[in-house]
Order: structure tokens, then sequence, then C-alpha cells
């Protein structure tokens, strides 16, 4: 058992000063690991106090200053890969693709930051006008659990780079993570107060933050509900915020694909990280003139994603990460076939051999519709419904008929044909067959799937404010 005790303020970890605790669980065996000490008000001040402390130093540092430091924090977490990715399985159950992407999407952030630190520009001639940018203040991160310490790390690099120090509050359920990634970071030497990090909850230690006046502008991760709750505590204060929410993302499938290579693709995006990932294409839009060709070759390829815990490599799908999110997917599944969806695959209960972890049966429907609960909310879990169209147009109007718009994805040969359909689709991102990700690149929703955008210098220029002077 291992229990979480201690946050990371001005430089050095400090006892929580919050009472109460909560239970940290391997989500294969519904088994306890450990606790986590929640903070209280108090915690977060001192939070709030340190990064204010460190705000002078670190804005006036030049930006080849900035870059040495990221680059230190990236040495610093490489050191730390196999203990990182040994947390990430055992407290979250995440099958190995998925820490291997987590890890090297992490690390490379610092490095990618460093880069763009140096490469912008912070003093441009407008006519007679010099703008300045310079940043905004102290900044909080509110990140999820999905993938924890990458979005911590990205959100942290980028905050650095504007001259920002941060304060972190991840998800209680990621704890053990937290924990060594802080003491990973630790060991690059950072100014005391430009990192600090509090383990808690939402409801506590994140709204204490949100409607902190000490903070300057946030940068939050989670599900849409959540990120309500974030907007209304920042207004108060007039915080700069920046929402990376939920998704119900497309598939189009046009009906030029080979139907094999095209059902694997379908589940590489409909399965991402166990199906519990705001980007994953949940909603498989189908030609109706192959539909029950199509079909057939999903539930075949479905035999490539075995179930299993996270030591298993042949796993490519892991636990849900607790057990109110199994329940969740579980009462999804039971609304599917309330609705009238054909099961094609999976159903309730736990895969045979899996009874003792919180894992779901891989689930895909078919004759689905956009008057369905199953195709319009997100479920965080490892279920696809098939929903057939008549011609590209009417493929895109069901891909936008939807209050998210994160991240879309469109299969076919004809590639331009394919851009033209992406080009229409109204999400943040747009994937065409297996395009790999760019993180320089600005990612963020349309609709409800977000505000603002993270990554790359449009990240950068969230977490800074122009000053323009005359004369």
């Amino acid at each position: 058992m291992r229990h979480i005790t201690e946050n990371y303020i001005a430089g050095a970890f400090r006892p929580v000063s919050g009472t109460d605790t909560a239970p940290l669980f391997d989500p294969a065996t519904a088994s306890q690991i450990g606790t986590v000490r929640l903070s209280d008000a108090t915690d977060v001040d001192a939070a709030v106090a340190a990064a204010a402390s460190a705000l002078p130093a670190l804005s006036a540092m030049s930006p080849a200053g900035r870059a040495d430091m990221l680059r230190q924090l990236g040495a610093a977490f490489s050191r730390h890969t196999d203990r990182l990715a040994a947390a990430m399985r055992a407290e979250y159950g995440a099958p190995a693709p998925f820490v291997a992407f987590s890890s090297a999407h992490a690390g490379s952030a610092f490095a990618q930051m460093a880069d763009e630190v140096q490469a912008y520009p912070w003093r441009q001639r407008i006519g007679a006008a010099e703008v300045e940018m310079r940043a905004a203040g102290v900044t909080a991160a509110i990140t999820p659990w999905n993938a924890n310490y990458g979005f911590i790390c990205s959100k942290l690099a980028t905050s650095i780079a504007a001259g920002a120090p941060m304060v972190v509050k991840p998800s209680e359920l990621s704890a053990i993570q937290t924990q060594v990634l802080v003491e990973a970071l630790h060991e690059a030497g950072l100014p005391a107060g430009v990192l600090n990090v509090i383990q808690g909850d939402g409801p506590g230690a994140g709204a204490r933050l949100a409607a902190h006046p000490g903070i300057a502008r946030i940068t939050f991760t989670g599900s849409t509900a959540s990120g309500r709750a974030v907007l209304h505590a920042a207004a108060d204060t007039i915080k700069r915020v920046t929402l990376e929410l939920g998704g119900k993302g497309a598939q189009v499938v046009l009906d030029d694909v080979d139907l094999d290579s095209a059902a694997r693709q379908v589940l590489v995006n409909g399965f991402i990280n166990s199906g519990q990932a705001c980007i994953a294409g949940t909603r498989v839009l189908v030609p109706a003139s192959r539909k029950a060709a199509f079909e057939a070759r999903l539930v075949a390829a479905l035999a490539e994603w075995p179930v299993g815990p996270a030591h298993d490599d042949r796993a490519r799908i892991g636990p849900m990460v607790s057990e109110k999110q199994w329940s969740r997917v579980q009462s999804y599944i039971r609304l599917g076939l309330d609705e009238g969806a054909r099961l094609l695959a999976g159903g309730e209960g736990r895969p045979e051999g899996l009874e003792h972890g919180w894992f779901v049966r891989p689930t895909l429907f078919a004759d689905a519709n956009n008057a369905m609960r199953i195709a319009r909310e997100e479920i965080f879990g490892p279920v696809l419904c098939l929903i057939p169209y008549d011609g590209d147009a009417d493929a895109v109007r069901i891909a936008n008929d939807t209050m998210y718009g994160l991240q879309n994805y469109v299969i076919g040969t004809d590639r331009n044909r394919a851009r033209a359909v992406a080009g229409q689709l109204e999400s943040g991102r747009v994937m065409i067959n297996d395009a790999v990700h760019e993180p320089r690149a600005p990612f963020g929703g349309f609709k409800q799937s977000g505000l603002g955008r993270e990554f790359g210098r449009f990240g950068l220029d969230t977490f800074l404010e122009p000053r323009t002077v005359l004369g």
C-alpha cells in the first residue's frame, strides 16, 4: 500500500494540511493499493502564494533561460520513464501501446516547447506601436486521470515557456503517478515556486483553485460538465480559461475503402486508451450500401483487440479506471439495447476470465442513429455505434449533428475526396486515414468540446497577454 500524504510547494515536499483521504485502486484487480490525503484551502493558498513569489523572476527571465529550464525538466523526466510507466500500469491499467505513447508525448513536450520559446516573436513592431508578449500571471492546471502525467507535462512546459509559474491540481485517482512525476521533476532543480502540485479532489481543491483571486489563468482538461463548473468559478475574477473537454467523434468511412483495412483503423480510432479518451471516434458512419459487409469485417477485426491487465503485453484494451466508470459504461450498454440498437459484439458484464477487475466487453452496436443517447453522449469506454448514411453530404450532416467538436476522422482511398469531407467537419482536428499526432499543431475543440487551444505556438499564445507601447 502506498500512502500519498505530501504536496509539492515552493520547491519542497510538504505534508498535506487536509485530513480527508481517498482510496487508490488497481483497476485490473479492484483491490486497494493505497490512499491519498486531500488538500484543503490552506494547501491551495500556500501553493498560489509560492507561485506568485516566483512570478517576477520567471517572467523576467530571457527566452534562452526558460528554454534551458525546459530542457532540464525533459532530462529529469527521461530518467524516470520506467517508474512512470509502472505507476500508470498499476494505478490506471492502461495497455502497453498507450503507456508508450503517453510517455513519449510527455517527455517530448519540454524539448518542443524549448524550441518554441526561442523562435517565438516576443516583441513586434506594428506601425507606431511596439507590442510585447508577457506572461498572463500565475496559472493553474487541473488535469484528468486518463494520461495524467502527459497532461501535466504539456501544460507545465507551456506555462514555463510563457514565464508563468504553475499550480497543478491533478485527479486524485492518479495520485501515485503524480507523486512519481513530481519526484522526477524535482531533480531538475527549478527555482522555488515555479512548479507547485497539490493533491486533492475537484469539489475541494479544484473548486478553490478555480475561484482563487491569485490565479490569472486556468488550463483544464476533463469532462464538459466539469469544464462548465470551472468556467463559472473563474468568471468572478475574469480569469483567462482554456478548456479541453469531452468529445463524441465521428469516423466517416467512405464507400471507396478496402473494408478490411478500414475495419482495423476504425478500432484503432475508436478504442484509443480503452475508449477512455475524449478524442475516441465512437460514432462510426458507414455507407448504407456496404453496411452488412463492413459489419462482418469489424466483428472479425475485433478478435485482434484482446482485453487484459496492463502486464499482459497482448492486451489492447485495459480495465476502466474505477468501479464508478465501469458501472457507467454498463449502464450505457443496457441503454443501447433499450433504445433498439442491434448488438454486433460484446454486451453487458465482464469478459470471460476477467471477473475481478473493472473490465468491459468491447461492444459494437449497429443500426444506431443520432437520436439515441448512446450516439449523443460521451460514454468513455470501448463502445462504438455504427450509423448508416447515404452519400457524403448525409455523412457530413450526421457527423456535425452533435454538441461536441473535438476530433473527427475520415477513412477513404481517394485522398482529395477524403480531404473535401474533412474540410466540412466541425471539429478542432480531423484525422485522415492513419494520420499521426502532431504535437506542435493546435489542439482543442469546437462547440462544447472546449475553449482555446493547446500545444505549440497556439498554446503558448493563450498563456500570454500582449502589451502595446506607443511613443
